[in-house]
């Protein structure tokens, strides 16, 4: 029986990207907009020449092999990593205004593992998201207990409101976080990983959450992820990202692994051989 042996080769510098750009209507609100960013660490080119906008209402996966630059440009974004080249504007400011404070969410990889020994609720945890608000100092009281009700009622998490974080399982501690994010009011939401760690059915209530929030609260979101099945349940759009974009459009449009491949710049080798080389095919999420 025949396998298929997979080779990758990296994209060639100069070559254009084969990308699919996606559609934005005039008048749309423009959340994020990202042009010809490139960043460097270490001497190694990470990410170049993206060019990315986000409107309002908008759910995006960001989906790439491990190494691709999905964290690095999430971090770029927020202002955490400088880049070499390009331009990032949020809301019209750049990443680290002041302008700023209450309106970005940034769920991280690490933010769900507090340490077991941290003794912290759900609703303390939480109500950490009020001190992000751009206009906290004006809120009363009653106006920061109504935006933790609020954000802990959006995640569900009301029965377990003054239950120590270290009690919860993985998905309830992502809803927690999610929910620290949305007490600042926040309007536009970064994920990192949010699905890794987490059982199936954690998951998919975490997308229908996301899902909601987009749709019901008009939050824009951002989300890596590489679990590219899961993602394109929800997600709008989305975009494939190896040092370069390679894809930006509808979740419908979304390339199989044929054309991916192609995209990867990863050719198919017809050869005979055993499970080990089968193995080797299977695409990376």
């Amino acid at each position: 029986m025949q396998s298929v042996k997979v080779e990758i080769t990296p994209p060639k510098r100069g070559q254009p990207d084969q990308r699919v750009e996606f559609p934005h209507s005039e008048g749309e609100v423009s959340v994020l907009d990202v042009q010809n960013m490139t960043v460097v660490r270490s001497g190694r080119v990470i990410i170049r020449d993206i060019d990315l906008k986000i409107n309002k209402g908008e759910f995006v996966g960001l989906v790439g092999p491990n190494g691709s630059g999905k964290s690095t440009l999430l971090l770029a974004i927020l202002g955490v990593l400088k880049s070499k080249t390009g331009t990032v504007s949020i809301y019209g400011h750049p990443p680290m205004s002041r302008k700023l404070n209450g309106k970005i969410g940034w769920v991280s990889q690490a933010a769900s593992n507090l340490p077991r020994d941290i003794r912290i609720t759900v609703r303390e945890l939480v109500q950490l998201g009020t001190r992000n608000a751009s206009n906290m100092f004006f809120w009363t009281n009653s106006k920061q207990k109504e935006l933790v009700d609020k954000a802990i009622k959006m995640v569900g998490l009301e029965n377990v409101e003054n239950t120590d974080i270290a009690r919860l399982s993985g998905g309830q501690r992502q809803r927690a976080v999610i929910a620290r994010a949305l007490a600042s009011d926040a309007e536009f939401i970064l994920l990192d990983e949010p699905l890794v760690g987490i059982d199936r059915e954690s998951r998919n209530s975490l997308l229908k959450l996301l899902d909601l929030l987009c749709h019901d609260e008009g939050k824009t979101i951002l989300m890596v992820s590489h679990d590219l099945t899961a993602i394109r349940q929800t997600a709008h759009r989305m975009i494939f990202l190896e040092e370069a974009i390679r894809f930006d459009g509808n979740t419908n449009d979304f390339p199989d692994l044929n054309t991916l491949a192609k995209l990867r710049g990863i050719e198919p080798v017809h050869s005979s051989g055993d499970s080990n080389e089968h193995n080797h095919s299977k695409e990376e999420e």
